[in-house]
């Protein structure tokens, strides 16, 4: 069915028919119009102008690519500007506290997104879900929270990703309920890892990495967290979590000084392979123009210097007190055992029940599931002298920490 989408999408192109156009004007002007507010900022603009150059320029999205591509965007512009126009209406949302929040950082592939889920169990946390990043206005309500027409229609969506992707829930877990990454949030201010997933756009990465300033950017997080829980629904804690933190670790502190870390580690040799799998099924959803190798390379040399850089600030910061970190190792090894070390770190308590909720998630979501994710250095064009060669630094931090 897509291959006869996207032929014919081709075709219309050809004759001059540009259906899923994307221009910034019409994207901002259909959001002044769903929300009936009027909103500006530069850096929300300026992000939106580099992701649409370079979806143009650079993605050689299909057909059903710029269809789908169009509609996150426009998304996402109209969810900012309903959260905006709520704040407009409710000045008072952003004198809600954020006290203590947790981030769990470190390379993809790691066990972050399962360590995450499986601490939101505990009642005393409380994470961005991904209905509520994607649809969020307006704030959700205990009664609301997880039962409403917009978790059912990312359920639906998420469904057919499922069957568009078939082999995506193998390699990541993910539902309609559970939390989502920081990038769901950053999305909402056009600054975001969000839209790299689904194509390779180097000249919006390069921006991203390099030029962005992460301070707004996690200012922007701060405000929609203040905006999410001025509905009632008020936790203990935020947990929160990115891999992607580890390049903004100091802009992080600035804006949330009192965070708290907590960072899985893992051999580059290990997580580079699993995340170029990961990325390779999803942006074949998007694009026909898709190189394994050219991805595996250019995630090889990225994370290098996104990982340099996390060693550096974390020298500079020292800010040891606020972190703990594990072997993904460990944490395969033992799930509970590493909650324990978190929990102890930072003076939780983890009651009987909660114990067991933790318990019951770890056997609903038992590794493999829905089967094992098998991947090769190789099938990426990287090879472990390669990788020892550009991650010498984090290695031996890796190694340190085993003998710590």
């Amino acid at each position: 069915m897509l291959t006869l989408v996207n032929r014919a999408g081709s075709l219309a192109e050809s004759l001059g028919f540009k259906p899923f156009g994307l221009e910034s004007s019409r994207i901002l002007a259909n959001a002044r119009k769903i929300s009936g507010f009027g909103f500006r900022d530069g850096m929300f603009e300026d992000g939106l102008e580099r992701l649409i150059r370079s979806l143009q320029t650079e993605a050689r999205l299909t057909t059903f690519g710029k269809f789908a591509m169009r509609r996150a965007v426009q998304r996402s512009a109209d969810s900012r500007f309903l959260v905006e126009k709520a704040i407009s209406e409710n000045p008072s949302i952003l004198d809600e506290p954020i006290d203590e929040p947790v981030f769990i950082i470190g390379m993809p592939r790691s066990g972050t997104t399962i360590l995450h889920a499986l601490l939101e169990t505990d009642a005393s946390h409380r994470s961005p879900l991904c209905w509520e990043c994607l649809l969020p206005y307006p704030a959700p309500t205990p009664a609301t929270y997880r039962d409403n027409p917009r978790l059912k229609t990312i359920r639906r969506e998420f469904g057919q990703l499922f069957r568009l992707v078939p082999d995506l829930r193998m390699k990541h877990y993910m539902a309609a309920d559970a939390p989502q990454e920081c990038v769901g949030i950053t999305a909402l201010n056009f600054c975001s890892y969000q839209y790299l997933a689904q194509a390779r756009m180097p000249g919006y990465e390069d921006w991203l990495s390099g030029e962005a300033d992460q301070v707004r950017n996690l200012r922007w997080h701060r405000r929609f967290l203040k905006f999410l829980q001025s509905g009632g629904i008020r936790p203990v804690r935020w947990l929160l979590k990115s891999p992607l933190h580890v390049l903004r670790l100091e802009a992080l502190f600035e804006v949330y000084p009192d965070a708290r870390i907590v960072m899985p580690h893992r051999e580059p040799s290990s997580f580079l392979a699993s995340v170029a799998s990961l990325m390779t099924s999803m942006r074949s959803l998007y694009t026909d123009h898709h190189d394994p190798v050219r991805t595996g390379q250019e995630l090889m040399e990225r994370w290098g210097g996104y990982l340099d850089r996390f060693l550096s600030d974390r020298a500079s910061l020292d800010r040891e007190s606020r972190f703990v970190d594990f072997h993904f190792d460990d944490f395969v090894g033992d799930q509970m055992r590493i909650v324990d070390t978190i929990y102890d770190r930072f003076g939780w308590n983890l009651d009987s029940r909660c114990r067991a909720r933790m318990s019951e998630f770890l056997r609903r979501e038992r590794k493999d599931k829905h089967g094992v994710h098998k991947y090769s250095l190789d099938q990426f064009g990287m090879s472990p002298t390669d990788i020892d060669g550009r991650y010498d630094r984090y290695i031996q931090f890796l190694q340190e920490l085993k003998t710590a």
